[in-house]
């Protein structure tokens, strides 16, 4: 199991620098960002799509510092109700796909999208309740588009041998496990979970009973390792939904943590274990958003915490059960 980074929070860096510097930690593998919200800082999407030379030259940077690419990432909206936001993520997110064939990369991580609450609305609506029936009605609206929209970039995965890892994500329409695997249950196997606890964490759901519930059913494709840490006392008077602004870090119910500051190493090993029971052998890919910390000094103590955590060889024969 490797230990990644998504390398946008490196962004003040050039891709060697970036590269030396994950290297010198001692990571393993990077998550390239090639649009949408995470941005394309450290390559440039068209060129890699058209030019041999820009996949080349990428080859070289990797090889020169021993990583390998995890995954190409695009996270935006391409069931959005306006059209031109939605056709732009859309090429953003087929244009990865085709980059990742390019360069022989299994994965492409992305949201699944949020439509609006009927055809005639002009922003995306997330339900989270189904009752006004309007609510009801809305919801059931939005898997329709959802499941249009989906089967047929899923082939596209499909005809690229590329999985696309969906990341669990609040205002998108699959934010929690069952979602997610009635998307892959609509689609095909290329649709599965890149598997993001933080998510999970503040909506109450057990970490690794769903990678349990997802893992057994081969659909988590890929895996970032970042942490949330509920704070109780806001919690208490306002619940969970909570709408304040990150940077309100007092204010909040919630916070987005380093790898070890929401949950300790303890629970982090469970994690690692319980990925290993259902077979993903993938890489744990950071993602900071930490506001709390630095970027590196966040990285930095992520990756040492999963160091101690991860395995870095197969199991042996169970010799004492023979």
């Amino acid at each position: 199991m490797d230990i990644g980074v998504l390398t946008v929070p490196l962004a003040d860096q050039s891709r060697a620098d970036a590269f030396e510097y994950l290297s010198g930690l001692g990571v393993d593998a990077v998550e390239l960002g090639v649009g949408g919200f995470v941005g394309a800082t450290h390559v440039d999407r068209e060129r890699l799509l058209d030019d041999e030379d820009a996949r080349a030259e990428l080859a070289d940077d990797l090889d020169e510092y021993d990583l390998r690419v995890s995954a190409i990432a695009t996270h935006n909206n391409p069931l959005h109700p306006d059209e031109a936001t939605a056709a732009e993520a859309d090429r953003e997110l087929r244009e990865a796909i085709e980059i990742a064939d390019h360069l022989d990369v299994g994965t492409v991580t992305a949201f699944s999208g949020l439509p609006a609450g009927g055809p005639d609305d002009e922003v995306p609506n997330w339900v989270t309740a189904p009752w006004p029936t309007e609510h009801h009605d809305a919801h059931e609206y939005q898997w329709e588009v959802a499941e249009e929209y989906w089967t047929d970039l899923a082939a596209h995965a499909d005809d690229h041998g590329v999985d696309v890892g969906i990341e669990m994500h609040p205002n998108m329409i699959v934010y929690e496990p069952h979602g997610m695997l009635r998307l892959r249950e609509l689609t095909n196997e290329r649709i599965g979970a890149n598997f993001d606890p933080s998510h999970l964490y503040w909506q109450g759901i057990d970490v690794t009973e769903a990678i349990r519930v997802l893992g057994e059913r081969d659909a988590i494709h890929h895996v970032h390792a970042k942490d949330t840490k509920v704070y109780d006392a806001n919690a208490r008077e306002k619940g969970v939904l909570d709408t304040a602004p990150y940077t309100e870090e007092t204010d909040r119910s919630w916070l987005f943590r380093s790898v070890g500051y929401g949950h300790g190493e303890e629970h982090w090993k469970d994690v690692v274990s319980t990925l290993r029971m259902v077979d993903y052998d993938g890489a744990l890919s950071i993602e900071h958003e930490d506001s709390l910390t630095s970027s590196r000094e966040g990285l930095e103590k992520a990756v040492d915490v999963l160091q101690r955590a991860v395995f870095e060889t197969t199991p042996g024969d169970a010799y004492w059960a023979e």
